[in-house]
């Protein structure tokens, strides 16, 4: 039982919360986006792509600052730290893609269930990007 807690005291730690709320958040400007376009006649295609980047932009934002409580403080490295998260966030677009044909496609798993799968896995590769790859740390 002490092992448990232990578990659970390193995995629901401040980054992780914060991250589930704020992926939640970033959700919300997404969809939200999405329908306030679409209602006022935006084409839909159109209105997906602005709601993407707005999430992302959001979800950036958010992690810089809040999550992950970045050092940057320079120009240069608040846009070195920017291009990180894009590039990371384009790799797991890549990896989601993929994932979704693999398991739907290949591996014939429900649409549904491959798309939940392959989110979870999507979710977890953008914390540990954000947190070991994008956002600069203060020295120590």
């Amino acid at each position: 039982m002490n092992t448990l807690k232990n578990i659970a005291k390193k995995v629901l730690n401040r980054e992780v919360i914060f991250y589930t709320i704020f992926g939640i958040l970033s959700t919300l400007v997404n969809f939200t986006t999405f329908y306030i376009l679409t209602k006022i006649g935006v084409e839909e295609n159109l209105a997906n792509f602005i709601a993407i980047i707005m999430a992302v932009l959001f979800a950036y934002f958010t992690n810089r600052k809040i999550v992950f409580n970045s050092k940057a403080e320079t120009f240069k490295e608040k846009l070195k730290e920017f291009y990180k998260f894009i590039l990371g966030r384009v790799f797991t677009m890549f990896v989601e893609m993929f994932g979704f044909y693999l398991l739907f496609n290949i591996m014939n798993i429900h649409e549904i269930i491959s798309k939940l799968v392959i989110t979870i896995i999507v979710v977890i590769l953008n914390f540990f990007i954000s947190k070991f790859f994008a956002f600069k740390k203060q020295n120590k």
